[in-house]
């Protein structure tokens, strides 16, 4: 079984990054496949409602989301990291999200798969929660297994991440979940 982690920052080795490649190292430690979707390296248009996609499986902006499209769907769980911007997700994050109605439209294409949240504010009460639940809002409307914390929505984190060992244990016990979820299916 696979989990595919995203970083919605547009910031190379940033603080999402680097809990993408925690969470996922944890998966692997569990015998979990991995792969990884940092938009900071990826080039994503936003959707602008042509419609094409509501009768063909294809979208006719060209960017790197065919990529991200393939990996979405062969992924068992996908986790979403994103900074708090502005009290809500990146416009890259954001785009990301929209353009995956072709897999809403296309049969579907998320249903039942397992999604966890992790927001990375820049204090304590930094908006993470508002951005936890955008990306869970994202992954209700696929029709997303969510699993949080055990206590709460999801990883809280507060950057630095690697010296916040609160949001930490957040993010490790969202991942913990995730993995516990997947293994019931096997």
């Amino acid at each position: 079984m696979k989990i595919t982690g995203i970083s919605g920052s547009p910031n190379s080795g940033g603080n999402n990054e680097k809990v993408i490649d925690m969470a996922l190292g944890m998966a692997k430690e569990k015998g979990f496949k991995a792969d990884k979707i940092f938009l900071s390296k990826l080039k994503i248009s936003p959707c602008n409602d042509c419609g094409t996609c509501r009768n063909i499986k294809d979208c006719p902006i060209e960017d790197d989301m065919a990529e991200v499209y393939e990996k979405l769907e062969t992924s068992d769980a996908i986790i979403v990291s994103s900074p708090v911007f502005f009290g809500s997700v990146t416009a890259q994050l954001k785009a990301l999200f929209d353009r995956t109605i072709l897999l809403r439209r296309n049969g579907f294409l998320l249903k039942g798969k397992v999604g966890g949240a992790v927001a990375v504010g820049g204090s304590r009460n930094g908006g993470q929660e508002y951005t936890v639940n955008a990306i869970h809002s994202w992954m209700h409307i696929h029709g997303m297994l969510v699993v949080g914390d055990v206590g709460h929505f999801g990883g809280i984190a507060l950057k630095p991440v690697e010296s916040d060992e609160v949001g930490l244990k957040t993010v490790k016990d969202t991942v913990n979940q995730m993995c516990e979820t997947l293994a019931r299916f096997k």
